[in-house]
């Protein structure tokens, strides 16, 4: 079945394209979601939310605008910053096991791994540095555009042209 076809009746609510496209994508959605709040159990709970609001705000997405999988990314990615900025998250977050912190020291510079759950790596690995220190601090580790500013020493001004530069890179060289 063809993508265009699957996403146009997931838009119409059939359950069916639902299914095959949760499918498709649950675990890309999971890796990204896990790459933020680096906990499984609630990395599925965002990611079922994710695919809810997906369905729910199906008419919201235009191909005109980018890929099926960019829209669900975004909201995926949009969704785990959410919720590692909720009260409850920052309550359980205070008693976090020492496993948690090595696990971020381990992997703290390990882009590679972080794109190869979404399956981009071979595409990332092609852009230049600074984009690469960009796109591993916005969208893998969830930073805002202030926090990676300050982050890198540059000024927000100068994140947000290269974040779109970047991604507008990433874009061609995928296409």
């Amino acid at each position: 079945m063809q993508l265009e076809f699957l996403v146009s009746q997931f838009q119409k609510k059939d359950e069916k394209a639902f299914e095959k496209l949760y499918n498709m994508y649950s675990k890309s959605m999971h890796g990204v979601i896990f790459n933020i709040v680096r906990d499984h159990e609630l990395a599925e709970e965002v990611m079922q939310d994710v695919f809810i609001k997906a369905w729910e705000k199906a008419d919201s997405y235009n191909s005109s605008k980018g890929r099926f999988f960019t829209w669900l990314l975004n909201i995926s990615r949009n969704a785990a910053i959410d919720k590692t900025r909720s009260k409850a998250f920052k309550k359980s977050s205070k008693n976090l096991n020492s496993d948690y912190f090595v696990d971020i020291i381990h992997s703290s510079d390990n882009l590679g791994s972080k794109t190869d759950a979404i399956g981009i790596k071979k595409f990332v690995d092609k852009l230049a540095d600074k984009c690469i220190k960009i796109i591993e601090l916005l969208y893998f580790k969830g930073y805002t555009q202030k926090e990676a500013s300050k982050e890198l020493d540059m000024p927000i001004g100068t994140i947000k042209t290269r974040n779109r530069n970047c991604i507008q890179e990433l874009r061609d060289s995928v296409l």
